[in-house]
């Protein structure tokens, strides 16, 4: 769910409906979405030759994928000769009670997080306050939406959905005094306010970009500076990473180092990138003193092997799908309904969970514009995507019995002429009782949904198939005459092409 209410709508449409109606939350969205699109654009133009990079991103990616048990096993070997403590959870189930021992055999009173989106999708830090643990998210955006209870409304800008009054808001509260909403004023606050929590903190808990298979190392990116906080000031670091985050090498990073930061934000690098391999070691200055990762699978594998939705785990989490998607711009991320929104969010979240009964109508929140791909730095098809999922909903039995009975009507009235016909002369007539000045506004029926929004168009007093006879007729006598030496010149190039030749004929300029 989208917030901590019990009250939130349990479909796409419903939840849509709210947000449609929330006119400042479409503004703010749209508002955003926009300045990181064209963001994106610009930094993809300046850039020179993008097209070849994403292609080589892809490459990357499908080469990992392919091959990620072997590159999964060799980052492990290599984290734990670091000194790392390597784990994998096979369920999110797992992943959080690994994550409890740990912090439980600490005797941890309290974690501070960087952004990331497993432990969102595993609810992490409700499980952790369940057991006394207190878990405060470090990165400004994860910390606005913590305090007012919500999850995160887009993958990069967590808190796209509020402005910097609703922000003073909620951080008056927290302050006990009422701060003026001015950006400067607020991220000061936020900047004491978590200097402490990172000095008192027992556990650091962090996300993972992309993990380096050749040497055991995790790679950080942020814009803040609270990821290096988390993982050089507490005693002992927890990183949990999805499974299909692997690249094999260092030069591999490099490609991923330009396709991310100017997908999501437009940068042409984040502010802080970071590269961690094991433990604090005896010569250096900070660092945990104990270090676990946790790989989590959580239905991830079950993509692997399927030509449909292995592609899916190419994804680098850069948000640039959300941009992109006139679905998303309109409605924000909420309207989803799952941990990850947006093109993304409509695909994986019914793959991971597998649960088509549950996710049936996530699929459907999409035009399938193709917008996703374009802006897809590894060239994910998720418009593709949501075609396979909605073909499979309705083949497993869970698609609308009034939408698919309506389609097979539409087919059986296409795949005749003369049924056609005979439906389009009592369309006319039908139609008498509800157009007014052209235009049909009448809001019932299969048009309720289409006319709250526009008109639908009366059908005219002639189709285009009732007025091609005299079309046809008029475009015969305007035709002029072939001329003759046109015509033989015409015949003895297709003569050649007919034969093979090719041959002098060709130069036609």
């Amino acid at each position: 769910m989208s917030t901590a209410s019990k009250d939130v709508p349990s479909t796409v449409k419903k939840r849509a409906d709210l947000a449609l109606n929330d006119e400042f939350l479409r503004k703010a969205v749209k508002f955003t979405t926009e300045r990181l699109r064209n963001g994106k654009i610009n930094a993809a133009e300046e850039h020179g030759n993008w097209e070849e990079w994403r292609e080589r991103g892809r490459q990357i990616r499908l080469h990992t994928i392919a091959h990620l048990d072997y590159y999964l096993n060799l980052f492990a070997d290599n984290a734990r000769a670091n000194g790392v403590h390597v784990h994998f959870a096979a369920t999110s189930a797992e992943a959080v009670k690994l994550s409890l021992e740990i912090a439980q055999r600490k005797q941890a009173k309290s974690v501070v997080k960087s952004k990331s989106m497993v432990t969102e999708e595993l609810h992490l830090n409700h499980e952790l306050e369940g057991i006394g643990v207190e878990a405060i998210e470090t990165d400004l955006g994860e910390y606005i939406i913590q305090l007012a209870g919500e999850t995160p409304s887009h993958i990069i800008i967590p808190a796209i959905h509020k402005n910097r009054y609703q922000i003073a808001d909620l951080l008056s509260k927290e302050a006990g005094e009422t701060l003026e909403p001015d950006t400067s004023i607020l991220a000061g606050f936020v900047r004491k306010k978590l200097r402490e929590k990172f000095l008192e903190a027992d556990i650091g808990m962090t996300g993972c970009n992309f993990a380096i298979a050749e040497t055991g190392s995790m790679v950080l990116f942020e814009n803040e500076g609270n990821a290096r906080m988390v993982t050089t000031v507490p005693k002992t670091q927890i990183t949990l990473m999805g499974m299909e985050r692997i690249i094999p090498s260092w030069s591999d990073l490099e490609v991923m180092a330009t396709l991310l930061p100017r997908s999501a934000t437009g940068q042409k690098l984040t502010v802080y990138m970071s590269g961690i391999t094991g433990p604090r070691r005896e010569a250096d200055a900070d660092g945990p003193d104990e270090m676990h990762i946790i790989i989590v699978d959580n239905g991830r594998s079950l993509q692997l092997g399927d030509p449909e939705f292995q592609e899916l785990l190419n994804c680098i989490r850069c948000g640039a799908c959300l941009n992109a998607c006139p679905v998303y711009r309109h409605i924000g991320g909420h309207a989803y309904g799952g941990t990850y929104s947006g093109p993304i969010g409509a695909v994986l979240t019914p793959a991971l969970q597998k649960n088509i009964a549950e996710w049936d109508d996530i699929a459907n929140a999409s035009s399938l514009c193709g917008a996703c791909y374009e802006a897809c730095p590894v060239k994910i098809p998720l418009h593709e995507m949501l075609i396979y999922l909605r073909r499979r909903k309705q083949e497993g039995g869970h698609g609308d019995a009034v939408e698919s009975a309506g389609m097979k009507g539409f087919a059986a009235v296409l795949g005749d002429a003369k049924r056609f016909r005979g439906i389009l002369r009592l369309g006319k007539l039908g139609q008498k009782l509800v157009v007014r000045n052209g235009e049909i506004r009448t809001k019932f029926g299969p048009l309720k949904g289409w006319n709250s929004y526009r008109v639908t168009p009366s059908l005219p007093k002639r189709s285009f198939r009732e007025q091609w006879g005299t079309l046809e007729e008029e475009l015969r006598h305007g035709l002029r005459e072939i001329d003759p030496a046109m015509q033989s010149r015409m015949e003895a190039i297709a003569k050649d092409r007919k034969n093979g030749t090719g041959g002098g004929h060709g130069h036609h300029g």
